[in-house]
């Protein structure tokens, strides 16, 4: 394993952290560290965050008796030594492998896992519905949510508070408080918190205030009124906390979150309180590795590394990502065009804007994790004349629908969406694909939605996109670009695909990241004596009708292939357009992704296992014409 266990070894449940003593707990936190280093270094996976809550998930499991009494983590990024201490230590090596354990808590799992997660600023609307519920049954456990103060900044989690704050129900939130989410948090909440932990002067005067006027001896109703009046005043100066305890709940902090002890202490003092209260955790993220300690964002999220070194396993000869070939572009086009601005939601540099923020910081807006907000102060920019590009993984922009259609759709303002990780995000699992955009953008109107299949594709797409006069959405995987076959000829008129292989047999219909592996699959079918012609239709929305219907017609069998789910996705546009036209005696088959998709394993291989690969491709063609496959008939 690369590490020496001492106590761990003997840690199969929560019931043996209990009889540890304090050495042993000091031995048990760096053993648990090791273990998550000695993985993440071969497997990837979300190490800073995990390594910052070492000593808070001991001492939860302590003072807490799970699974009865239940514990949900925010995102669910920091869920590893939880893991370990709670009888998945054995299998922790398997970590966001195939058939092994996921990077984030699932239910179906463990039954310490009380929530699945893996999106922001879910755990505290979660964790008041349990509450909720147990108060309903007549139950007595505990529930606990922890959150960062990354995600605390979520809309989400905010509403949250606020109606758990009136309910007056028992439930412990854990404001697991480290200054970052995946990059430096912004606004103004984590400038309060850093007022906060920045003089803890506040915790001890509030104590002796509140002791002082609870002795002074009641001297009539008057005096009563003014001591009353006093003690909020100075709560309003110098409290720590006030916007919580005005919101509801008892607020208890902060404290060092990496003191075993003094958080037990005040784990059980929050326990046995009435009521909502928060208990805000100092923890430094990354804490116990120096390369995660220094470079925090680097390693929120990493595929394998030099333990040693701190430097990633790159392939030197790899191809140039789409986030990477948007972020050239859009500085590229911003500097033509001073009214493009650029949006993102806490993803900078994950969407390859980190250049462009650089450079025109008055024109970077990262809201923080928030990505309806994001939307919607898109939506306005763009009332105001300018040109917002709003670039948010696939799996996030879902939690901001009703803002693309209703802000911005149903307005047809010229907002351009950058929807990076669209498609199979491998190691993170059901939680991170990216497989619904296409089913949910296509039907919004006046929405123009495109597809690169490489990456010269992608920058005349994106030019596109800011000249058109409307909504438009880019998706692209998270992945190497492809070389093209050929530049797009000056500039792309929406709705209009190409045609890249001719063939009567079999029409091969690709979106996107599939045109490569389409065209692989052409010239295997022509092995076989199959004349397959192959077509990007660039546009899914609008389609090309003329030319995917004139192709139709001619070889009469369509296979179309994507990365996203086949319900709603591009071939059940294509078979609705097929309808509309009347075009019959046509048969169709649309190869995608099952629904649902769950597990976790490298893109590459669920790539395969699904058969969006050439030859998995080749193979669904040679049964299409061999009419071996159940198929739709136009």
């Amino acid at each position: 394993m690369g590490y020496i266990s001492m106590v761990l070894e003997n840690i199969n449940s929560p019931i043996d952290l209990k009889k540890l003593r304090y050495g042993e707990l000091l031995q048990l936190s760096r053993e648990i560290r090791e273990l998550i280093l000695s993985v993440v270094c071969r497997r990837g996976g979300h190490l800073a965050a995990s390594l910052g809550v070492v000593e808070l998930s001991i001492a939860l499991h302590r003072v807490f008796n799970t699974p009865q009494d239940k514990i949900i983590w925010d995102v669910g990024h920091q869920c590893y030594a939880h893991k370990i201490l709670t009888g998945r230590r054995e299998r922790f090596p398997t970590l966001r492998t195939a058939d092994g354990i996921s990077g984030f808590p699932r239910r179906q799992e463990s039954p310490y896992d009380s929530f699945n997660v893996g999106h922001s600023s879910t755990s505290l609307s979660s964790a008041l519905g349990m509450a909720l519920a147990r108060d309903l049954c007549g139950e007595k456990f505990k529930v606990v949510a922890v959150i960062g103060d990354g995600a605390l900044t979520g809309g989400m989690a905010l509403e949250a508070l606020n109606h758990a704050g009136s309910r007056h129900s028992d439930l412990l939130v854990i404001l697991n408080d480290n200054e970052m989410s995946i990059e430096q948090n912004v606004g103004g909440l984590p400038s309060y918190l850093t007022r906060l932990r920045s003089d803890p002067m506040y915790s001890r005067f509030k104590e002796e205030i509140e002791s002082v006027i609870g002795h002074i001896p009641a001297i009539g109703k008057a005096m009563v009124r003014s001591v009353e009046r006093l003690k909020d005043g100075v709560k309003y100066l110098l409290v720590p906390g006030i916007l919580f305890e005005e919101l509801g709940f008892k607020y208890l902090g902060p404290i060092d979150g990496h003191n075993i002890l003094r958080m037990e202490g005040m784990l059980r003092q929050a326990r046995d309180l009435k009521g909502p209260v928060l208990l805000h955790v100092l923890t430094q993220k990354g804490k116990g590795y120096r390369f995660a300690e220094e470079q925090p964002c680097l390693f929120h999220g990493i595929g394998p590394f030099e333990r040693e070194t701190g430097q990633t396993n790159s392939d030197p000869q790899a191809k140039p990502g789409y986030s990477q070939i948007f972020g050239k572009t859009i500085v590229e086009l911003a500097a033509q065009n001073e009214n493009i601005v650029a949006i993102t939601a806490a993803m900078g540099t994950g969407t390859g804007l980190e250049q462009f923020s650089r450079r025109w910081p008055e024109r970077f807006f990262d809201v923080g994790i928030a990505e309806q907000h994001a939307v919607t102060m898109a939506a306005g920019l763009a009332a105001g004349g300018f040109r917002p590009v709003v670039a948010i993984y696939s799996t996030f922009l879902q939690r901001a629908y009703d803002q693309i259609l209703h802000d911005v759709c149903l307005q047809n303002l010229p907002v351009t969406f950058i929807i990076d990780r669209a498609g199979l995000i491998g190691e993170d699992g059901e939680t991170h694909n990216g497989l619904y955009d296409i089913a949910f953008l296509r039907n919004f109107p006046n929405i123009m939605l495109m597809a690169p299949g490489n990456g010269a594709e992608l920058v005349a797409m994106l030019k596109a996109a800011i000249s058109f006069n409307g909504p438009a959405a880019i998706r692209f995987p998270r992945a190497g670009a492809e070389e093209p076959i050929a530049p797009p000829a000056g500039v792309l008129t929406p709705g209009k695909g190409k045609l890249l292989l001719e063939g009567d047999d079999l029409l091969i219909l690709a979106a996107g990241s599939m045109v490569s592996p389409a065209l692989q699959a052409g010239k295997l079918l022509r092995q076989e004596g199959i004349n397959c012609a192959v077509i990007n239709p660039l546009f899914i929305q609008p389609l090309d009708r003329d030319l995917l219907c004139t192709w139709a017609k001619r070889c009469g069998k369509v296979l179309t292939v994507e990365e996203h789910v086949t319900g709603g996705g591009f071939g059940s546009a294509v078979l609705e357009m097929l309808a509309h036209e009347n075009i019959v005696g046509v048969r169709v088959r649309c190869l995608g992704l099952p629904h649902p998709l769950t597990g976790q394993d490298k893109r590459d291989s669920l790539l395969e296992r699904y058969g969006l690969t050439g030859e998995g491709i080749a193979r669904e063609g040679l049964r299409l014409c061999a009419g071996g496959i159940r198929q739709t008939v136009i």
